[in-house]
């Protein structure tokens, strides 16, 4: 199974009367590394009122999210709602609030809480990561053309290329493609062609 997740730290802020929102979200693998950010984020905004958080990760199905002083249920769980709905694992996000004078009640508060979930997450690029090979197909030069052909139509990224005695290609493909890329490039080149499987991965292919 693929999960989502983002490729790289993404912010995004709006105004609610009054009050400055300000998402942040950032890829995260350990509990450690997302309380590290947590904490960056509230030193950078130690004048703030609030500094809410959630964050899921995909080692162990861990799950945690702060109120941060916000009424209970108005604040963290609106933010992590937003993640799991996405879909989004290995993830951390945090949301600033600097109070502007204006109550905004429960509604108001999941209302922003959980647009300014939304807003850091469409700042940020999604990744689809699959299950995938990473594959070395060596080949003959009087075959290149043919291999060459056929990789496109499954959907691989090529990582390398090196010319020497004969062509040998670094690669990425989807697992569930695997087995049909095997057979058509033995049946392509009979047979004539060397592929090794070099470690499994997950990849964005998006």
């Amino acid at each position: 199974m693929g999960y989502l997740t983002i490729k790289e730290f993404a912010e995004a802020s709006f105004v609610e009367r009054h009050s400055q929102f300000i998402g942040y979200i950032i890829p995260v693998k350990t509990n450690d590394e997302a309380v590290d950010f947590i904490n960056q984020i509230r030193a950078k905004h130690r004048k703030a009122t609030h500094n809410v958080y959630a964050y899921v990760l995909r080692h162990n199905n861990i799950t945690r999210y702060s109120d941060d002083g916000e009424p209970q249920g108005t604040a963290g769980v609106p933010v992590l709602d937003v993640l799991q709905k996405k879909g989004l694992v290995d993830v951390c996000c945090v949301v600033t609030r600097y109070f502007g004078g204006v109550l905004l009640g429960g509604g108001g508060l999941v209302r922003a809480y959980s647009h300014s979930a939304k807003i850091a997450i469409e700042a940020a690029k999604i990744m689809d990561m699959c299950e995938s090979y990473k594959l070395r197909i060596n080949v003959d030069y009087n075959m290149y053309g043919k291999v060459t052909y056929i990789l496109p139509e499954f959907e691989v990224r090529e990582l390398s290329s090196e010319f020497t005695d004969n062509v040998s290609i670094e690669l990425l493909v989807k697992k569930k493609l695997f087995h049909q890329l095997q057979t058509k490039l033995i049946d392509a080149t009979n047979n004539q062609i060397e592929i090794i499987l070099l470690e499994e991965a997950f990849e964005d292919f998006s």
